[in-house]
């Protein structure tokens, strides 16, 4: 619990963070069902970009299985074995913080989620999420250690941007005129995390889609 608590607040029209959304017994929930998504097959992996790198996250897809830059029900740049799917409570989740946080915007049905890990040294490059075919918001879980969350512009990588702190529990929800801003995680702060979430160290970042494929 935040000594003094963080508000709620509005970082760009359509774009909300929203600190301690999730209860500790969701984190812990949360981070117990990452666990076992993690686990082959179909499990964690560090995803190749076109260029022959690698991302520094590593990433398990449910629904949905992403990769530089589509969508495909199998693990086509893995192990091949069918994507896992997307729980319904899960989903529902989703629904529920865009109904508290983007009230004007259509009922939320997410059908993809992509659970990052970032260790001490992952970073995320400032990019835009424009590989679904909807443009229904984006929904962001953050938990165990903070990470500075970088929030663009809709125009190129450059500024302006603002630098949100993301602790465990805390959602960010964007959509409407910020659905395409660029964005990035350029640290994450080891070893900030509550020891009771039941992580040794790391963070996991769920964001919750609507991929509008069938």
């Amino acid at each position: 619990m935040e000594l003094f608590p963080r508000p709620r607040t509005e970082i760009a029209p359509g774009a909300v963070h929203v600190p301690e959304w999730l209860s500790p017994e969701w984190q812990r929930r949360l981070v117990e069902a990452c666990r076992e998504w993690a686990r082959p097959p179909a499990g964690l992996r560090s995803a190749r970009l076109p260029s022959g790198g690698r991302m520094s996250v590593r990433t398990v897809c449910l629904g949905w299985h992403w990769y530089p830059y589509r969508y495909s029900r199998t693990v086509d740049d893995g192990d091949g074995s069918p994507v896992k799917p997307l729980p319904g409570w899960l989903a529902e989740l989703g629904a529920r913080a865009v109904a508290e946080t983007l009230p004007d915007e259509p009922p939320f049905d997410p059908d993809v989620a992509l659970v990052n890990f970032y260790d001490a040294h992952a970073r995320m490059g400032m990019h835009q999420d424009r590989d679904e075919l909807s443009r229904s918001p984006v929904v962001s879980l953050s938990l165990g250690d903070e990470c500075v969350f970088r929030f663009g512009n809709t125009e190129n990588r450059a500024q302006p941007y603002t630098d949100v702190p993301l602790r465990s529990g805390d959602l960010f929800v964007f959509g409407g005129p910020s659905r395409m801003a660029y964005h990035g995680v350029p640290r994450t702060l080891p070893g900030s995390a509550d020891p009771g979430l039941g992580m040794s160290g790391g963070r996991l970042n769920i964001t919750l889609r609507e991929s509008g494929m069938s």
